[in-house]
């Protein structure tokens, strides 16, 4: 799950990570109402007007921009901004519209520096990931510079070490700035990795991260993912951070069906039980030249309305070109598959090629309810069988 960088912020201001002030703000009033409460209390006369969006590269897209004539300027940035789409690396060529804003006070920065925290799923630790190369060109810096990018893994039974974030704050060349800047780097680097623990964090990412002209440590920017596997522990918390308008709206009515969805860019509807088979359907397509559209787990408990929903959610992509059910029966049975197949195609009055794989409990049982359907259900033997025969209809 991803939030906004200002509830980031919020969250990071709770654990002693030193931010800006900043409002957040949905019309152009509060902007410009907001600016003169910024200037008024910091004496600043900047502000930064920021494209909220669950997406990072805003400042390349034209999302992020100074205002230095006041609150009046500010709105007139913000008016600019607010309701744009923002196109970025990471939205893709659709962008998304910008409906919310952030209004922060201007700082005199003397460097930028990049900072994560990410579970490395291969070492099984938090990864801590920095470079003195922060900024919009980050990207960059990965894939022609690795050598800048330092990278040090947490033993979660010791948690960070003072030794280890001392030697990020050695690479990073903060002993040039003095003591007091390396004892705040300090700080605010256990602090994040506290943040990134007891939240439950997949990911925090502050780029940048600045020192100021007085030698302060800040976090100008925060990017913050939540493990969706967590969610049972903070439940209400993090459905009132989330932003619905940022999130794609079958994966949120998949979630409240209780099945696992993801959209994907091909044009084959994938509808599976477990997700490794899951996983091993779009390989196999993809293996026979096709692409799949969506990853879609029902789960070993599936009955027949939720097997119609499946069916009806892989049909809200207009891509979709056929469907191909491969299932292997434990918990799940068969015949509830077949007839929860049978249902939708007559509910839904499919036009599209479906192809069905049944193997396992009740299998005969399942393969009878779908041959006497009287419906054009195109059965397969195997996996592989039915991969081949969806690839082949959908490319007629």
């Amino acid at each position: 799950m991803k939030i906004h960088e200002y509830q980031g912020k919020e969250i990071f201001a709770r654990y002693g990570v030193p931010v800006p002030k900043g409002v957040p703000c949905f019309t152009l009033d509060e902007v410009e109402a907001a600016a003169a409460k910024l200037i008024d209390e910091t004496k600043i006369p900047v502000v930064v007007v920021k494209a909220q969006i669950h997406a990072g590269g805003r400042g390349k897209g034209g999302g992020v921009k100074l205002a230095k004539g006041g609150p009046k300027d500010a709105r007139d940035v913000a008016s600019k901004i607010l309701g744009m789409n923002l196109v970025t690396h990471q939205t893709g060529p659709a962008g998304q519209p910008v409906r919310r804003l952030y209004v922060e006070q201007g700082l005199a920065i003397d460097r930028e520096i990049y900072l994560a925290l990410v579970v490395d799923r291969e070492a099984r630790r938090v990864a801590v990931m920095a470079s003195a190369e922060g900024g919009m060109d980050i990207e960059e810096v990965a894939a022609h510079s690795p050598e800048k990018i330092k990278t040090i893994h947490v033993d979660p039974l010791f948690g960070l070490t003072s030794f280890q974030a001392r030697q990020l704050a050695g690479f990073l060349g903060l002993p040039r700035h003095g003591k007091a800047t390396v004892n705040e780097f300090l700080k605010l680097l256990s602090s994040l990795y506290t943040c990134f623990v007891e939240e439950d964090c997949s990911l925090v990412e502050v780029n940048p991260l600045v020192i100021t002209k007085e030698g302060g440590v800040v976090a100008l920017d925060a990017k913050v993912n939540f493990d969706d596997n967590a969610e049972f522990r903070h439940e209400a918390a993090w459905d009132a951070l989330r932003d619905v308008g940022e999130e794609d709206p079958v994966e949120l009515e998949a979630k409240k069906a209780g099945l696992s969805y993801v959209s994907l860019d091909g044009d084959i509807g994938c509808l599976v039980n477990g997700a490794g088979l899951a996983m091993g359907t779009m390989d196999i397509i993809k293996a026979y030249g096709g692409e799949p559209a969506n990853f879609l787990d029902v789960g070993g408990g599936a009955n027949k309305e939720q097997v119609t929903k499946a069916f009806s959610m892989i049909l809200k992509s207009p891509r979709v070109k056929g469907i191909f059910v491969n299932i292997f029966g434990g918990i799940m049975k068969c015949d509830v598959i077949a007839e929860g197949v049978v249902a939708a195609t007559k509910e839904l009055g499919l036009k599209v090629p479906l192809v069905v794989r049944l193997e396992g409990t009740n299998v005969e049982l399942g393969k009878k309810i779908l041959n006497e359907s009287g419906l054009a259900i195109e059965a397969a033997s195997t996996m592989a069988d039915g991969a081949q025969k969806i690839v082949k209809a959908v490319s007629r």
